[in-house]
């Protein structure tokens, strides 16, 4: 009977993984990546197989010739003679059991590592060489890891069959203690003589090997990596010295396996030890405290030097064009006339903060979402490229009732999302809510005709079965409107987008593996359905590509009638020589991003190789080759088949939205904060390391994340899509350690044209400020903002005794005019548990000078004392009511003295007296309808009655005229 059960449990368990396995089977099938999980399995049993052989094998040889050289006749001690009585019937069991039990081990850890010979096996020459050694940097790369492995695999098989062997002959009488005197058999002691060579052997190249561990190991105060003045001169000595007393202390073992005396391998072993301390430890720290620390800055600029390019080139930073920005702080009128394209192109639409806005005016139902935070993308609209905030209105089952939940409905009805909305980025309506380009269901294709469904995207469902046989009815909800007075349009899925069930088997087997038996009982399963899964985007590009370490921050466009998902991937190394190390998590960390804690994510070399995509309807991957040349991405290249494209195949719409990715820029900035240094005298003196700022819109010590925004950057003959990031002192908590010191920016624009990257995409430019510009950091034109008399006065008066509350949005750093100007979008949004922000008021500062004003135009021109060269009405970055360029516009908030009545410099005359007491009169009553509206937090009407006052002063002031 137990027999039976534990077979029938064996039977169970083998089914469940069957099931697991073939499920994988059909999805990589269907998504047309099946290569790449095959090659994965042959080499993870490939591997497996090594390691179980390679401990397994040795192990049982050991035991195995422990016991039968045993002496026959030797005489036991009565507590052996009761050990053995112990051991013996278990004996058989025992020697091919301890082998097996320690191969499986052994095998597991192979095969989870088989990346490392799969790289070592198909590595490819990076083509540059390490400054120390001389050899290709592909060595430390692929190769040295994989021999560091090896090696310490073979060490630990060693010592354990050394422990197996003295435990099997010290049972079986090979080893004898009596007293104070320790007698080993001949045969005994050639096994171990001959471990113990092996093992010595095995260590002396292990020794050997860690000197080319120098080149990644934290140096010089941690400031570089790689081998510093006491590596070059001490310590790699050192360890050759101490591999080669190794060499020879393994050969006196085999030397005692023959003669029989320890007395000489105890010797050499004793040797070795004192060499390790002396030569290895206490030389190299004599070299350092005698002669590097008194001269450490001599000794180490060389190498400091050579830190400094390999780190730079490590990151991409090799060709960053670096240039002196004298930034002023006092700019005249007119001055941003020639910057008007970029004071134009202002984003004041922050995706951080106006996701509930989105979710207020376009959710539409409780199961549907939109993500917390945005994303930035740009859209030709009308022949003018615009900076847009997009998002994809995603399907969240957690937003229905109760009543609604069922399997039926979770499994059949509610399983896409549907159309993508967005908002025009430097616009607004009248009461501040974001202008939307692409609104609505149905959709309103201002972004052209797409698919507007989405079954893939990053709140799916953990499984959908979709289709319907033909003719059959749709079940499918499409979106919460019908024609002809129906409540509801409904669809049938068309693509091929997940495996089908296409019989009761298959139905089985995704039963077992969701747990689930309604997919087998369901009568709405028919064998033209399909089962989607896995169908977070990234997910499915980190399935077929597991080389790949992903960005964090995928993002939709529309792009040839679909939506796509366009995400970053990237190739990583953390064993480039002379490259300095960091966490990637924490380099790509900010207000918002949160850091993932207990992250082993160091790199020391990155390459953005690959740019994927993944259909929101199909689900269909696709892997385009950014950059070829990447010698990681051609290693992997040849160890899994994968159907990368070439970047000639992107269409021209594809190209327009491609971008330089968030992760990658954060990363060399955080590098850049102490590598913009170049020479290696001022590096060591760490006397220019800087940092990126808080973020001081969040009230937050994370920091500021990078931003998008087409801008030109001085010297720029014209704007570009640019991603940007400034730079603080990286010490002290004065005020004087908050001034701006440098700005990053990279163009980020791919280009339009069908498979030819723009030949500007991807330069970064370093502009440096010189110390005695005193120019405010971000911290510091935040704090200003919050003492100015003017603006707290007029942001007390928005917050209005706690009925509303006041949010600020990002606040954007711009090279214009010769300085920098700071623009920080006000959102105002009431208290009620469905509101959300209203873009109310614009922040601007220049020097020591903030405005703030309900537009951007008019608060350049407050701030530049007239025309500033801001952009015309028709152009004006966020039209509520157009203001006369040079005219600041009213106030919309009550004023401390009584209503602003606009008081008459000079008598009108009296036929305009009845046109002036009635546009007064008119403007009394809209302010006092605003104050109404936002005291109930009614926004429409609170942007109503401020466009009838402009107008009523408007027309006062004319009559006035008159």
């Amino acid at each position: 009977m137990w027999i039976t059960i534990g077979v029938v449990v064996v039977l169970i368990i083998a089914f469940f993984i069957f099931a697991s396995l073939f499920t994988d089977v059909l999805w990589f099938q269907q998504l047309g990546y099946l290569g790449v999980l095959t090659t994965q399995w042959w080499w993870g049993l490939g591997m497996f197989a090594l390691g179980f052989l390679g401990m397994a094998f040795p192990l049982w040889l050991s035991i195995q010739l422990a016991y039968r050289l045993r002496p026959v006749y030797a005489k036991l001690n009565t507590q052996l003679d009761r050990y053995q009585q112990v051991v013996e019937p278990l004996r058989r069991l025992a020697m091919w059991g301890v082998p097996i039990v320690f191969g499986l081990f052994a095998g597991i850890a192979g095969s989870s590592h088989w990346q490392l010979a799969a790289q070592w096996l198909h590595s490819t020459p990076f083509g540059t060489r390490d400054p120390q050694f001389h050899l290709d940097d592909s060595f430390y790369i692929f190769r040295l890891p994989f021999y560091h492995s090896v090696v310490s695999f073979a060490l630990a098989t060693l010592i354990i069959a050394f422990l197996a062997t003295i435990a099997t002959a010290y049972l079986y009488g090979s080893i004898r203690i009596s007293g104070r005197e320790v007698r080993i058999s001949r045969s005994a002691r050639v096994q171990i003589a001959v471990i113990g060579a092996v093992y010595l052997g095995v260590q002396a190249l292990s020794i050997w090997l860690s000197r080319f561990d120098t080149l990644t190991d934290s140096n010089v105060k941690d400031m570089i990596n790689g081998a510093a003045y006491t590596d070059v001169h001490a310590t790699i000595p050192a360890r050759t010295i101490l591999s080669g007393i190794a060499v020879i202390v393994a050969l006196v073992f085999v030397l005692t396996a023959v003669t029989g005396r320890w007395r000489y391998p105890l010797v050499g072993l004793a040797l070795l030890i004192v060499s390790a301390i002396v030569i290895g430890t206490v030389y190299p720290w004599g070299v350092q405290k005698f002669t590097v620390v008194p001269s450490e800055k001599p000794k180490e600029t060389s190498y400091v030097s050579k830190a400094i390019d390999a780190t730079q080139a490590a990151y991409g930073l090799s060709n960053i064009t670096t240039r002196q920005y004298d930034a002023t702080s006092d700019t005249p009128a007119g001055a941003l006339r020639e910057d008007a394209d970029t004071t134009a192109s202002v984003r004041l639409l922050d995706p951080a903060v106006v996701s509930p806005a989105f979710q207020q005016l376009q959710q539409y139902r409780q199961y549907y979402s939109f993500p917390n935070d945005l994303d930035v993308d740009r859209y030709d609209i009308n022949g003018k490229t615009q900076d847009t905030v997009v998002a994809v209105r995603e399907l969240d089952q957690s937003g229905l009732g109760s009543s609604t939940q069922s399997w039926y409905n979770d499994t059949f009805v509610y399983t896409h999302g549907y159309g993508i909305v967005a908002a025009n980025g430097n616009q607004r309506q009248d009461d501040g809510a974001p202008q939307f380009l692409e609104s609505g269901i149905p959709t309103s294709s201002n972004l052209g005709n797409y698919e507007p469904r989405v079954y893939f995207d990053h709140k799916s469902p953990t499984y959908s079965i979709v289709g319907a046989p033909k003719g059959g009815k749709p079940v499918e909800l499409d979106y919460p409107a019908g024609k002809n007075g129906e409540q509801a349009t409904y669809n049938t899925y068309d693509a091929n987008g997940g495996p089908k069930l296409s019989n009761v088997f298959v139905r089985l087997l995704y039963a077992l593996k969701f747990q689930d038996e309604q997919i087998v009982l369901s009568s709405q399963v028919n064998p033209d359905s399909q089962i989607l899964y896995n169908r977070d985007p990234a997910q499915r590009v980190q399935e077929v590509a597991p080389f790949l370490k992903l960005d964090s921050n995928p993002y939709p466009s529309v792009v040839d009638g679909h939506i796509e998902w366009i995400i970053d991937g990237y190739t990583t190394s953390d064993q480039y020589p002379y490259s300095k190390q960091q966490s990637f998590s924490d380099a790509i960390a900010d207000s918002d991003n949160e850091r993932q804690p207990f992250a082993m994510d160091d790199v020391n070399y990155i390459r953005n190789s690959v740019k994927a995509t993944v259909d929101a309807y199909t689900g269909k991957v696709t892997l385009y080759a950014w950059d070829a040349k990447d010698p990681v991405l051609k290693t992997w290249q040849k160890i899994l088949p994968l159907d990368i494209k070439p970047v000639s195949d992107m269409s021209a719409q594809l190209m327009s939205h491609v971008r330089y990715p968030e992760d990658l820029f954060k990363v060399q900035r955080q590098v850049l904060g102490s590598y913009h240094v170049t020479d290696a005298g001022s590096f060591f003196s760490s006397e220019d390391v800087w940092k990126s700022p808080s973020d001081p819109s969040k009230d937050t010590t994370t920091v500021q994340p990078p931003y998008y925004l087409t801008m030109k950057l001085p010297g720029q003959k014209s704007a570009a899509y640019t991603l940007y990031t400034t730079y603080i002192p990286n010490s002290g908590q004065s005020s004087s350690r908050s001034m701006l010191k440098g700005y990053l920016a990279v163009d980020s624009d791919a280009g339009e044209v069908k498979g030819k990257v723009s030949k500007d995409y991807g330069k970064l430019t370093l502009l440096t400020i010189p110390s005695d510009d005193n120019v405010w950091g971000p911290g510091q034109v935040q704090a200003t903002v919050e003492s100015d008399p003017d603006v707290s006065t007029k942001l007390n008066q928005l917050r209005f005794g706690g009925s509303t509350q006041v949010e600020y949005g990002n606040l954007l750093t711009i090279p214009v005019g010769g300085g920098m100007l700071y623009v920080e979008p006000v959102y105002v949004k009431s208290t009620g548990s469905t509101s959300y922000p209203l873009l109310q008021e614009v922040i601007v500062s220049f020097g020591t000078k903030v405005i703030m004003e309900p537009t951007l135009d008019a608060a350049l021109d407050e701030l530049f004392g007239g025309n500033s060269g801001a952009p015309t009405p028709d152009q004006n970055v966020n039209p509520t009511t157009p203001v006369p360029t040079g005219t600041p516009s009213p106030t919309p908030t009550p004023e401390a003295t009584g209503t602003p009545t606009p008081t008459p410099s000079a008598t009108p005359a009296a036929g305009n007296s009845a046109a002036l007491q009635k546009a007064i009169s008119d403007a009394q009553q809209a302010y006092d309808d605003s104050q109404t509206a936002l005291k109930n937090g009614d926004w429409a009407a609170y942007g109503e009655a401020q466009s009838r006052l402009k107008d009523a002063l408007q027309r006062a002031a004319d009559a006035e005229g008159k």
